[in-house]
């Protein structure tokens, strides 16, 4: 039986920096996204989700969508319950994949982009996509990804939504309900959204900007450690299988690694890369460690010391997946060793470089880099 979860479990309220389009964000304290977080509390919370819909469609054939970056681990986690197919949108480059792409309205990177050709080999195989995300605002991003499927696949699969979080208004909600989709989620955000605009405009953005570091010393010291067997979940992958691949991942860590002799782990993903991470950390609080997880994300979100404000220092960084992208990191705090972890195939010196340092500021334990490798 799914949890019972409120709003104040799961809703914080940040400000978009540079974003006319929407200034304000919610963000969740459980997620494992720009807050560290408990990762069985994060999973727990994504189970949740898995739990409402296996209730409903227990017995249909589904394939899972996760939107990056923010819920990239919510879809992972729910088709690993459900035992489902599984593909995340996406905003990186594959070589040789041929994408469908739509806008997200409000987003400050506004390309979102599935693999066509996974599309077009699964969809006549199912009965129902749902589309997984952490909040659903408007639900106009999702009806834009259905409306280029039934342009290439009309009447191949039904749809539904699940979020975490969701803030529709009653026009929306009713474009839905015409179009026979459904929605589901585990609590209502208010769809009158003038309080939010408001606490967002009224934040003081007098938090801790710290800027990228790119100086090489740190090098020195990092213990880098890489792990074959990478499956990407940007590409069309079963459940199950995914799962198995995650557990090598952490088996192969754990051979090269006694995250036991430390009290206290930070465990990082990076950008789109989210489930392994926070898998890997639940797995170590299995063991006994205290171990919370978060990752790096593209959202330049603004910080503040005011009372109640959620995020308060951050990081500028160098993405690992792409030099010229400016990302950030959240929140840093004192730890006994931090492991990264990411899937970033080819890394970048100047993105290695400015996490690093980003930890590094706060920690003076070990640091462990781990790449998840396809060969």
């Amino acid at each position: 039986m799914a949890l019972k979860w409120r709003k104040e479990d799961l809703i914080r309220i940040a400000k978009r920096e540079n974003n006319l389009k929407r200034r304000y964000l919610l963000v969740d304290p459980l997620q494992g996204k720009h807050i560290p977080a408990d990762p069985g509390r994060a999973l727990g919370l994504f189970r949740s989700l898995a739990g409402v819909l296996e209730g409903v469609y227990g017995q249909e054939r589904l394939l899972l969508v996760g939107f990056a970056e923010t819920a990239t681990a919510v879809g992972a986690a729910v088709a690993v319950e459900l035992g489902a197919a599984y593909i995340q949108t996406t905003r990186e480059e594959i070589p040789g994949a041929e994408f469908l792409s739509f806008s997200e309205d409000h987003s400050h990177a506004a390309e979102q982009r599935l693999v066509k050709d996974d599309m077009d080999r699964i969809i006549h195989q199912i009965d129902r996509v749902v589309f997984v995300e952490d909040e659903v605002t408007t639900g106009k991003t999702i009806l834009h990804i259905i409306d280029v499927l039934e342009q290439d696949h009309p009447g191949a699969a039904r749809y539904a939504v699940a979020s975490l979080i969701n803030g529709m208004d009653s026009e929306d909600l009713e474009v839905y309900r015409q179009r026979d989709i459904p929605l589901h989620y585990l609590v209502r955000a208010d769809a009158d959204k003038a309080a939010y605009i408001q606490a967002a405009e009224s934040v003081l953005e007098n938090g801790t900007y710290v800027p990228a570091d790119l100086d090489e010393g740190c090098l020195a010291k990092l213990r880098g450690i890489r792990i074959g067997g990478w499956l990407d979940a940007r590409r069309l992958v079963q459940a199950e299988v995914y799962q198995e691949a995650c557990e090598g991942l952490c088996a192969g860590i754990f051979r090269q690694v006694d995250l036991s002799r430390f009290q206290r782990l930070l465990v990082l993903g990076t950008e789109e890369f989210m489930y392994p991470a926070l898998y890997l950390a639940e797995r170590a609080a299995g063991i006994g460690v205290a171990v919370v997880c978060h990752s790096t994300t593209r959202s330049p979100i603004a910080v503040s010391w005011e009372d109640g404000y959620p995020l308060h220092v951050r990081y500028e960084l160098r993405s690992l997946y792409d030099r010229s992208r400016v990302t950030y990191l959240y929140d840093l705090d004192t730890y006994d060793a931090v492991l990264i972890l990411t899937d970033a195939q080819e890394v970048h010196w100047e993105g290695v470089c400015s996490l690093v340092n980003a930890v590094r500021r706060e920690n003076r334990g070990p640091v462990f880099f781990v790449r998840w490798c396809g060969t």
